[in-house]
């Protein structure tokens, strides 16, 4: 039997399958927009011709699949989203349009920010109020309301949010709307902000109750075909989605919910970053990289433990759009394989954010591209063989890739060997600015921690970053092209139950943290139930809350023990936490200061089954090297062993400068750098920092 993990990226496809005895399989596609089901079957077949067996076969002998997908991502971002209403209480319209103040550039006074989520020509005020105790200021206007429902079939509404003041307090008035649009626009998707997400400021509740509205007509037809095509296919056992808080979902659950495939696939590496600094030895801070053809993802794992953000932006950090769900803290840039070198208006060389994609590609890949990247690049420093490109399986043109960075070159006055190596060069400038913000703002340096890295793009610059950054040791997965895949092997059900209830360590308010408590775990006791049905038996709880002193104007989440959703009451251990973690972080703490509480959430994981990874490699006497040309900044063109990955037998020792060509990515060692292949089947490059 099998288990198959799946990355829908929006270059390519990947897919890692394990069998019983925990043997890895990589299969690699370009993505098909048009129709994803075409190029995850091709990944698939790729894998099922390495394990051996059919691709008929393969699916049906897997008892089950985790998909993860850019869709949703790339929905918010390019606003190709259902067109959707938002209901908000009346007096109130501006929510998304005042959005959360702040800039990252102080001395820009007009910073661009993004249009608000739903425009507001589709914002409608509906006649209702209630107070902040969760009493009835005024009455639902229901005619009013049915009034405009009718005024949104008139506009073709594809799916309406609804968004009231304090529903938190008191969801009535949401649920009694939601009644109402059934009757009167049967078969519109709609969401209730006090359902998806009962957090006590409106912006990020509103905002995210719009995303999830808009992305239900899109991401339930994209499931529902998925699951078609998988059945056609002969697939017959257990279909979970990767979610953004780092566990997976069924999918039923995630059609109901589809705001939690936003960031679904990279929020998968930093389990697989776990496993494999674990089956190391490793237990220090971890940053885990993923680098793909259009952006390169950092996130950070301390003590063990996965850092998560409610301040996920998209789109870009303060002007974009805010999920304002709690999600995998990750940092993303557009610096991937597929990044595009350019001239900006002052003459300067500039790489990313715009990407080249799938379609048409690098210049490199002959499907009609011709912008230079940051693959070409790779390609003209000799470092990807045309002929080897993921094990062979597909041909690039390196004069192709030559033509398209020309244009860049002369204009600089560099060679084209030159350019291509500042190229990369800039894309890893960018790369090592995204990880100092997610390590640095987090009391983390760099140099204490252990760098995973993945991607197909990743193993071009990663180690030449790595010593940039003085990082203790490099670890590169044998599935290193496919690591936000490879997550989804390590990956259990999780979802998070929130809830907001306002109070001060100065006078507490007991009876209300008690009672918010109680609701978050019957909600837990709910889901857990449904999942013993389906004969999942292991359950974790863990309890969070969003923190601040008095008169602080942000909150900072911290975990508390579990024994708080039973008592709510240990002051001095919250308090204890919470001093010791500002500490940390900002450098101070005020253990004079009075801590308010805002928001609590409940987190629950249902354990999956995981393999137990093994990797045999080849006897000694097999390894297949070669040499070439390959150009190093600071070297020029010099000879380069070239290692086949498959033939490397474990425990062997890599000297730069050299190429490690394994099937899905490319390890490109600098001068001067040594590594191995470790007993476990990853190569290991330490810099003794």
């Amino acid at each position: 039997m099998y288990r198959i993990s799946v990355d829908t990226g929006g270059t390519f496809t990947d897919v890692v399958v394990t069998d019983d005895k925990g043997r890895l399989f990589i299969g690699k596609a370009l993505t098909t927009p048009e129709r994803s089901f075409s190029g995850l079957s091709a990944a698939i077949a790729n894998a099922a011709d390495q394990i051996g067996i059919t691709f008929e076969t393969l699916m049906a002998e897997t008892r089950l699949l985790v998909y993860g997908t850019t869709r949703a991502t790339n929905a918010i971002i390019e606003r190709k989203t259902a067109k959707t209403a938002l209901l908000v209480t009346k007096g109130f319209p501006d929510t998304l349009i005042y959005r959360n103040g702040g800039k990252l550039n102080s001395s820009q006074i007009n910073a661009a920010v993004s249009p608000p989520f739903v425009p507001r020509h589709l914002t409608f005020e509906i006649p209702e109020r209630i107070n902040a105790e969760g009493g009835i200021e005024r009455a639902l206007d229901v005619e009013a309301t049915r009034s405009i429902l009718e005024e949104l079939k008139k506009r073709d509404i594809e799916a309406v949010a609804v968004s009231f003041l304090w529903s938190i307090a008191n969801s009535a008035h949401e649920r009694e709307v939601g009644q109402l649009i059934e009757a009167t626009l049967p078969g519109i998707p709609y969401t209730l902000s006090s359902e998806l997400n009962p957090v006590i400021r409106e912006y990020p509740r509103t905002s995210s109750t719009a995303i999830d509205a808009s992305l239900k007509p899109l991401m339930q037809t994209h499931l529902s075909a998925i699951r078609s095509d998988m059945n056609a296919a002969g697939f017959r056992g257990e279909l979970l989605v990767s979610a953004s808080s780092g566990g997976v979902m069924h999918i039923e659950d995630m059609a109901r919910k589809p705001i939690y495939m936003a960031k679904s696939g990279p929020a998968m590496a930093p389990l697989a970053g776990i496993a494999y600094t674990q089956s190391e030895g490793l237990k220090d801070d971890i940053i885990i990289v993923d680098t793909g053809g259009t952006t390169f993802d950092v996130s950070l794992i301390r003590a063990g433990t996965v850092k998560y953000s409610r301040d996920t932006w998209i789109n870009g950090q303060l002007s974009g759009t805010l999920l304002g769900i709690a999600t995998v803290d990750i940092r993303s840039v557009g610096a991937g394989g597929g990044s595009i070198a350019w001239i900006d208006s002052g003459g300067l060389l500039r790489v990313g954010p715009r990407s080249a994609g799938s379609v048409p590609g690098p210049a490199c890949y002959g499907k009609g591209g011709t912008f230079p990247t940051v693959t070409d690049s790779a390609v003209a420093l000799g470092y990807i063989d045309p002929d080897r490109f993921l094990g062979g399986r597909m041909k690039l043109d390196k004069s192709a890739a030559v033509a398209a960075i020309t244009p860049i070159a002369r204009s600089i006055g560099k060679s084209v060997e030159e350019t291509a190596a500042a190229i990369l060069k800039l894309a890893s400038e960018t790369m090592i600015k995204a990880i100092e913000d997610i390590t640095i703002n987090d009391g983390v340096h760099p140099a204490d921690s252990v760098l995973v890295a993945g991607g197909g793009a990743a193993g071009l610059n990663i180690l030449s970053i790595a010593k940039s950054l003085n990082s203790k040791s490099v670890i590169i997965p044998k599935t290193a092209g496919a690591i936000s895949a490879s997550g989804g092997q390590f990956s259990d059900v999780a979802i998070d139950f929130s809830g907001s209830c306002f109070t001060s360590t100065l006078q507490y308010e007991k009876e209300k943290v008690q009672a918010l408590l109680k609701d978050l775990s019957v909600r837990a006791d709910d889901f857990e139930g449904d999942l013993k049905r389906r004969g999942i038996t292991n359950f974790t709880r863990r309890i969070y809350v969003q923190a601040r002193y008095e008169r602080q104007q942000f909150e900072m989440e911290i975990e508390l023990p579990i024994e708080w959703i039973d008592a709510g009451e240990d002051l001095s251990v919250l308090r204890e936490i919470y001093d010791s973690q500002c500490k940390r972080l900002y450098g101070f703490s005020r253990a004079d200061a009075p801590i308010e509480t805002i928001t609590w959430r409940l987190r629950v994981v249902a354990d999956l089954p995981q393999p137990e990874l093994t990797w045999a490699g080849p006897k000694e006497g097999s390894m297949d090297i070669r040499t070439t040309k390959a150009y190093f900044d600071g070297h020029g063109l010099i000879d380069t062993c070239v290692y086949n990955g498959t033939t490397i037998p474990l425990e062997t020792v890599i000297e730069g400068p050299a190429i490690i060509e394994e099937p899905t990515t490319t390890v490109v060692v600098d001068p001067g750098i040594t590594g191995k292949l470790s007993a476990n089947g990853n190569y290991i490059f330490s810099f003794g920092a």
